[in-house]
């Protein structure tokens, strides 16, 4: 898949980044994570971010990381385009990047660098580094210690043909108007704020229609449900979803920090296809609200 063939399945349909599989004793499980690939595909998202946020990589060691990518590639082979998270201090991000190329991916969801903030400079010639490191398509995450002013994301678009997408998880609204408007259709925009279902119809009004969804990983069709009203404008379906479980779910995820992924998991082990505990230093969810989950996920009804 060419790096503006990727850009045109990001713009397509909903997107989503499925967990990583761990056993008991934290180790990654390519057979379960294999399994909920096969269980996620026929729903129908355009493209997967395997060894994405959700899918834990920040935790995942350097020598698990090819393997991740080939069961996701291997698993999904022609029917959804697979995409690899790659991250860290520059020389780190092009090693994961190029780990990503080589085991079949189609395009780099190039996350976060590290703790410290950086210039504009620094982020730019980060983010060139990476591009220019690998030929498949990449997409910058902004979020975090990564916050690129539209001059940045401007040069960065005119010196890496290969950069395709703009994901925002800041949710600062000045600057993705500045960043939007500055560079058009040269980039595809994505909204990446945690459970971005809520922020949606914001983030659409300011000309980033496509998203990823987190909850796509226990309730795919109630996920996928939702898009669609979205979509279509069913503002109505969409906010009785929002009313009847996003809200709700909010309250719940609230509860402690990184729960954003923890929720996650716990939703997937509650729909039968668990995919073992998070990785410290992230927490999974205390047994009462587990169960909070559970009762809201019961009135779903079947996925």
């Amino acid at each position: 898949m060419t790096p503006n063939e990727l850009k045109t399945a990001l713009s397509t349909g909903l997107l989503s980044f499925p967990l990583t599989d761990f056993d008991k004793e934290l180790n990654f499980d390519p057979k379960g994570y294999a399994a909920r690939l096969e269980w996620l595909k026929p729903y129908g998202a355009t493209v997967l971010f395997a060894a994405g946020g959700t899918g834990e990589f920040f935790s995942i060691e350097p020598v698990e990381y090819s393997q991740i990518i080939k069961v996701a590639v291997d698993t999904c082979k022609t029917d959804v385009p697979i995409v690899g998270g790659a991250g860290g201090g520059t020389r780190l991000a092009i090693a994961y990047a190029q780990a990503a190329e080589k085991s079949g991916a189609a395009g780099v969801l190039l996350l976060p660098h590290y703790l410290t903030e950086a210039t504009q400079e620094g982020l730019v010639a980060h983010v060139e580094a990476v591009c220019k490191s690998v030929k498949i398509g990449v997409i910058v995450y902004n979020r975090g210690a990564t916050k690129l002013t539209a001059e940045s994301v401007a040069k960065l678009a005119e010196r890496c043909p290969n950069l395709i997408g703009f994901k925002d998880g800041l949710g600062d609204v000045e600057r993705i108007v500045q960043i939007r408007r500055r560079i058009g259709d040269r980039l595809v925009f994505i909204g990446g704020m945690p459970t971005h279902e809520v922020y949606a119809n914001a983030y659409k009004a300011l000309g980033v229609p496509t998203y990823s969804s987190a909850v796509f990983n226990f309730v795919p069709k109630t996920a996928i449900e939702f898009y669609n009203a979205y979509a279509k404008g069913d503002q109505a379906t969409v906010n009785r979803i929002i009313d009847d479980f996003f809200l709700p779910y909010l309250e719940i995820r609230n509860k402690g920090e990184g729960y954003a992924v923890s929720i996650v998991k716990a939703g997937a082990t509650l729909a039968g296809h668990s995919a073992g505990p998070v990785r410290p230093p992230l927490s999974d969810l205390k047994a009462e609200e587990v169960e909070q989950l559970r009762a809201l996920m019961q009135k779903l009804g079947p996925q």
